[in-house]
């Protein structure tokens, strides 16, 4: 029996024309469903606000020392679930719900440009779409240069990439809150084996160019 492993899902506020947000729904129906016994499951809606994240995401981290945090957005131009590989630190001129957007247009100063997930995407794409779930699944390279990424990127700071973000589509566009929520379980279930066997082996690393980015820490 493996030992229990720790993870956070995150759903996001409504914000803009999004006024009931498909993540967070998706992260309750996640949280009904249930992942592995051997898995502790935390989830948390997070603000759609800059500073509410940088103050949130640190004590996320240390309170539960997770071995993996997956952070789930809404996504209006979307038509899939969308696994995201990277976050990026620049680029962040989109105000928030309250009205601020980071003097700066960056996440962490200092910080490296592009942080991959120590996750392979690929992999937990392929791995989805072949169980004949019925939600489709795709990978993308490009979070958005908005919460979602600012999120993202903090996390797989914080994390040393071990930090997923999922995007999905409006709700009904196609899919119901229970699509979302057996997708979530599904891929956060893949993930989680993915960051087991990585822990097991440390060299058993998907993203080369990830190593660089921890010593740049």
């Amino acid at each position: 029996m493996a030992t229990k492993s720790t993870v956070i899902v995150t759903g996001f506020e409504p914000f803009g024309d999004h006024t009931i947000n498909a993540s967070w729904v998706a992260v309750q129906e996640l949280e009904r469903l249930g992942l592995a016994q051997n898995v502790d499951l935390h989830v948390c809606e997070v603000p759609v606000e800059y500073q509410a994240v940088q103050s949130l995401l640190p004590s996320l981290w240390k309170q539960h020392q997770p071995q993996l945090v997956v952070h789930v957005g809404v996504s209006g131009i979307a038509t899939t679930v969308t696994l995201e590989k990277c976050g990026r630190n620049h680029g962040y001129k989109r105000v928030d719900n309250c009205s601020f957007c980071p003097d700066s247009q960056c996440c962490m100063e200092g910080g490296p440009e592009c942080i991959d997930s120590v996750i392979d995407m690929d992999l937990v794409c392929k791995r989805v779409n072949s169980s004949r779930l019925g939600v489709a699944v795709s990978v993308s390279k490009d979070a958005g240069r908005y919460l979602c990424d600012y999120t993202y990127y903090t996390s797989l700071y914080l994390g040393n990439g071990r930090s997923a973000f999922v995007h999905v589509p409006p709700l009904g566009k196609p899919y119901n809150a229970q699509d979302l929520g057996r997708a979530l379980q599904a891929i956060v279930g893949e993930m989680l084996e993915l960051v087991g066997q990585a822990e097991d082996d440390d060299h058993h690393h998907h993203h080369c160019s990830h190593q660089h980015h921890q010593h740049a820490h």
